[in-house]
């Protein structure tokens, strides 16, 4: 049950949420299909948010019609973003400024992403030493996203229950995640739309949100369970 003022610690979703890096997934797509033949569209690349890379890999292969293994796919993608993100990180307004007062407050941040490590690498280096306390990546988990191993994971090795953290997510997959492995949780939707639903809180920007505001919405969720045990 939730009885702090503030979570022990804040659990971030990466694509969408502590960077808007989507545009460079779509660009690198759209390579990848006039590289290998394939076809695509805005809406197939919308599908993908939140995703398990190879996941991913899969619809790619599918809907492109190419002759390229998930891996492969993968691993191009990859290539296309990292080179990308390495010249330029683009920030989402106000996440690297609540990152940093929530460890003033002495609140724990966990990353959780289904990105693989070579793409996180290089953003992690913009940020101070030990912003994170754990990164999860996609590549150690064995069931991504929407599946709630990647956030039961990362609360296990916190050494926590779930109801004693906040998960940041921006989409639906995101979300479903979160909720599936019983952890309060803040939608910040970016490119795509989040439908409401049980444990869903919403806001529409961080830049406004800071530990006052945290503090306020830890105490709704608190009263929330409450009302749902009682």
């Amino acid at each position: 049950m939730v009885a702090r003022e503030l979570p022990r610690a804040v659990l971030w979703d990466m694509d969408g949420t502590l960077v808007d890096t989507e545009p460079y997934w779509i660009e690198a797509e759209y390579e990848l299909a006039e590289r290998w033949g394939g076809t695509w569209s805005e809406a197939d690349a919308l599908a993908l948010v939140g995703n398990d890379l190879l996941e991913s890999g899969r619809y790619i292969r599918e809907r492109m019609g190419i002759d390229r293994t998930p891996e492969q796919i993968v691993d191009a993608l990859l290539d296309g973003v990292v080179a990308r993100v390495s010249e330029r990180v683009p920030w989402r307004p106000g996440a690297r400024r609540l990152l940093a007062e929530l460890r003033v407050a002495g609140v724990a941040n966990a990353l959780v992403t289904m990105s693989y490590q070579r793409f996180v690498t290089p953003i992690l280096a913009e940020l101070p030493a030990g912003s994170f306390d754990l990164v999860i990546t996609g590549d150690q988990v064995v069931n991504g996203k929407p599946h709630p191993e990647p956030y039961l994971t990362a609360v296990a090795k916190l050494g926590l229950d779930p109801s004693e953290v906040l998960v940041i997510e921006d989409s639906n997959t995101g979300a479903r995640s979160a909720v599936a492995a019983g952890c309060p949780l803040l939608v910040v939707p970016c490119h795509v739309q989040v439908p409401a639903g049980p444990g869903r809180n919403f806001r529409d920007s961080l830049e406004e949100f800071g530990p006052a505001e945290l503090r306020e919405l830890w105490a709704q969720i608190a009263s929330a369970t409450q009302d749902r045990v009682g």
